[in-house]
């Protein structure tokens, strides 16, 4: 019974996801619409090379503030709680989160 409960779930939240797309498909059209009637093809060209502009922006900076976290916080952090795990007696696992917080309140102060 749990299974089909499940199932059911699961056929609700794909129809709730269906009727939003329909409704941001909408307004996307409505603003293609008005983009068109007042500035041409021309200002529908813009509009489309401003918002590729503006998601290449976005992703970049995700990406860069994922290097940046890997870099500087989880490669320190595992590095340390190793070298805790190796020198002192406890496990990695129980280190872990004391260097975890030891690089983020290090970066934080660090600005």
């Amino acid at each position: 019974m749990p299974a089909l409960s499940l199932v059911s779930q699961a056929k609700e939240l794909v129809d709730e996801a269906t009727v939003k797309a329909e409704e941001y498909s909408g307004l996307l059209g409505q603003a293609k619409g008005f983009i068109v009637e007042h500035f041409g093809q021309n200002g529908l060209l813009a509009s489309y090379i401003v918002l590729a502009v503006l998601i290449l922006f976005v992703v970049s900076r995700l990406a860069k503030l994922t290097f940046s976290t890997i870099k500087f916080l989880v490669i320190p952090s595992v590095a340390l709680a190793f070298l805790a795990s190796f020198f002192l007696p406890y496990s990695f696992a129980a280190a872990l989160p004391v260097s975890v917080t030891v690089c983020s309140l290090f970066l934080l102060f660090k600005g």
